[in-house]
């Protein structure tokens, strides 16, 4: 199933039977939105949880304990190192449409009745996503209610695929605004260290390649520039961490909401700052980011040029 919402010129479809994802993004009929060709390939906008990127081997720590996962019923996805990798909500099934407008959306997805999740993290919760069209800009907030009776660890993400049709890649620029880099070892794992962020703005696509983590945020908006399409994206305060991620041949670019750094769950227990937060028990916690794309029109170019 999926749901098409609409303001004026800004139109989005989210397919709310297969992880909720955001499948297309348009302006005046320009998509924004890079979506794979094979199925089973992370492309739109999906949801990383329970986890946002790697974890550093099947087990993770959390408030002192030490969780196994169970591979033995759920197939779990893995990176190239065989590590564990965006959780395994990407896909899945079992979102349920609550409200929706012409503009809006709210789905619900109720975590703790799955007993192949709970075998890999069970900490009972219910997530609740809200698409909304305003002003030009999609609004996607998210809503994590902790049913537990601890404190949840929170270290989830979005992975969003942007592109711009207006030029190849090679003309884009990124403008990542960002004060720290993360250290990452070799297998893309923070190491705990981190060092300033390049002060050179906007940093161009041609001949360069990122899949990187950054700290440190400033509060101002990410964005991606070609010669006449912009795309810009701001992250609420409780997303403090970005993964920027854009690799050689490949169309599109990431700017990734992190609610705390890749492996947050082992960094925290072994005493490094991974940004880790909690939702306490019967406790809510709720944030946005914003994705504003804009296409300019060839008679505003040659205005804009005069």
């Amino acid at each position: 199933m999926s749901v098409a919402i609409r303001d004026g010129a800004l139109e989005a479809v989210i397919a709310t039977e297969a992880g909720n994802q955001v499948q297309s993004l348009r302006v005046d009929g320009v998509e924004f939105l890079w979506m794979p060709r094979e199925r089973g390939q992370l492309g739109g906008i999906p949801l990383l949880a329970p986890w946002a990127n790697r974890l550093d081997g099947d087990a993770y720590f959390a408030n002192g304990r030490r969780y196994r996962l169970n591979p033995d019923v759920l197939d779990l996805p893995r990176d190239a190192n065989g590590l564990p990798i965006h959780g395994f909500l990407a896909f899945c099934e079992g979102w349920r449409v609550v409200k929706q407008d012409a503009s809006s959306v709210i789905s619900r997805l109720e975590f703790c009745r799955n007993p192949r999740w709970m075998a890999q993290f069970p900490f009972a919760h219910t997530l609740e996503i809200t698409h909304r069209l305003n002003a030009g800009s999609l609004e996607i907030e998210t809503a994590v209610e902790n049913h537990s009776t601890e404190p949840m660890p929170l270290a989830i993400g979005f992975h969003p695929y942007f592109q711009l049709t207006d030029s190849p890649r090679d003309q884009w620029k990124l403008s990542i605004p960002a004060g720290r880099r993360v250290i990452l070892s070799d297998r893309l794992i923070p190491t705990g260290e981190t060092t300033p962020a390049d002060p050179a703005q906007p940093f161009p696509l041609a001949g360069n390649t990122l899949d990187a983590a950054f700290s440190g945020l400033t509060g101002d908006e990410f964005i991606a520039q070609g010669p006449s399409q912009r795309m810009a994206v701001r992250f609420g305060p409780k997303f403090p961490v970005a993964i920027v991620y854009a690799p050689a041949g490949e169309a599109f670019f990431c700017f990734e909401p992190m609610t705390a750094l890749t492996n947050a769950f082992n960094l925290h227990h072994a005493g490094i700052d991974a940004q880790l937060q909690h939702v306490e028990p019967g406790e809510t916690w709720r944030e946005s980011f914003w994705i504003k794309p804009r296409s300019e029109k060839p008679e505003s170019r040659s205005q804009n040029s005069e």
